[in-house]
């Protein structure tokens, strides 16, 4: 029943071989260019080469799953119009294999490689991102973070720093201050209920309790606002808030829920969730549209032709992929519908291509 037939096998083998030759072509170039712009931090701090090439090599699984899909249809492309050049499609054409069946047969490679963008999103990606942050920002300053079960734990010079809550919008909520003197001694304890990240180097603190220790007595202190100069910033929070295309399913959901007890917006994490369910689904679209071009032949447009109009194609996809989710957040359109737009739009197109291109 899973037997596969001599024509499957070529054209699977053909069709895999260009996907991985385009992904990993689109690797070497983006981590070219992340390379390049991260040797502008190279001095910074303590941060060196070594921390740049191992920032670009950590941040590859994240590049890997979102392009995926696009490599699926540029390389699928690829492979079928050089088949079509050789007129190996018009053989199989000729001798009764139907459309359907070639698709079934691309279906088989989009099924692979929607299970590898699954495997990598949810396996390599949150840890690997999570991991390239903290490289990065360790070696760019000399404050340390560290999440516990009580909240996000940060030490900024002789201050020890609880974080209940942070949010994507730079917004810290329930933050408490722990300054101790050159002796080791506690100097004052500050209670914050929700702290503004004022660019470019400070925070406005809002309903602030202060108790300054005293010997043996205390004085309590009390603003309304009150700025503060730190070393803590957002990037630096980022290491401990993987932006949410980044996280895992699991993490998605949980923090969703979260977010939904405790009354506070959700759409953009639902936009992420659904977007995690259906992405790993791209492939079967990309490969379906890149199905007709295996029937034109040569004269209807070379090889090079076929694949800038893949890249443009992938590029598109790409670029609605953001357009949709970002306006998704701003209109609260529906997260299934801001998630998914892009993906059925690109369906109506290969459906229509395979349309026209069967009654020519």
């Amino acid at each position: 029943m899973f037997r596969l037939r001599l024509y499957q096998r070529y054209l699977m083998r053909e069709t895999f071989a260009a996907v991985f030759l385009v992904l990993a072509a689109f690797i070497a170039l983006f981590s070219f260019f992340d390379l390049i712009n991260e040797l502008r931090s190279v001095g910074k701090g303590g941060y060196q080469l070594g921390h740049a090439l191992g920032f670009v090599a950590l941040s590859m699984p994240g590049v890997i799953y979102e392009l995926i899909p696009i490599s699926a249809l540029i390389g699928t492309l690829y492979a079928l119009s050089t088949l079509a050049r050789h007129s190996e499609i018009t053989v199989l054409r000729a001798s009764g294999l139907a459309t359907r069946d070639l698709l079934l047969t691309l279906f088989r490679v989009a099924a692979l490689l929607a299970l590898l963008t699954l495997l990598v999103g949810e396996g390599l990606v949150p840890l690997s991102e999570r991991t390239a942050q903290e490289l990065r920002t360790r070696a760019l300053s000399n404050v340390i973070a560290q999440g516990f079960s009580t909240g996000l734990w940060v030490k900024d010079g002789r201050s020890f720093i609880n974080i209940r809550q942070a949010t994507p919008d730079a917004r810290l909520q329930g933050l408490r201050i722990y300054k101790f003197d050159a002796g080791n001694a506690l100097e004052s304890v500050t209670d914050i209920d929700e702290a503004e990240y004022q660019p470019p180097d400070h925070w406005l603190l809002k309903g602030v309790v202060r108790t300054v220790l005293e010997g043996e007595t205390a004085r309590v202190e009390r603003y309304e606002t009150l700025p503060w100069k730190s070393a803590v910033n957002p990037d630096l929070l980022s290491v401990l808030m993987v932006s949410p295309e980044r996280m895992s399913l699991t993490g998605l959901v949980n923090y969703t829920r979260h977010l939904s007890a405790n009354r506070q917006q959700t759409e953009r994490y639902e936009i992420a969730i659904w977007k995690k369910v259906v992405y790993p689904l791209a492939s079967f679209v990309m490969v379906a549209l890149a199905l007709p071009f295996g029937y034109s032949h040569n004269r209807v447009g070379g090889v090079s032709l076929k694949i800038f109009a893949g890249v443009m194609l992938g590029i598109l996809f790409y670029a609605l992929n953001g357009l949709f989710s970002n306006l998704g957040i701003i209109n609260s359109w529906p997260p299934f519908a801001s998630a998914t737009v892009p993906s059925a739009l690109f369906l109506l197109m290969a459906i229509a291509m395979l349309w026209w291109a069967e009654r020519r």
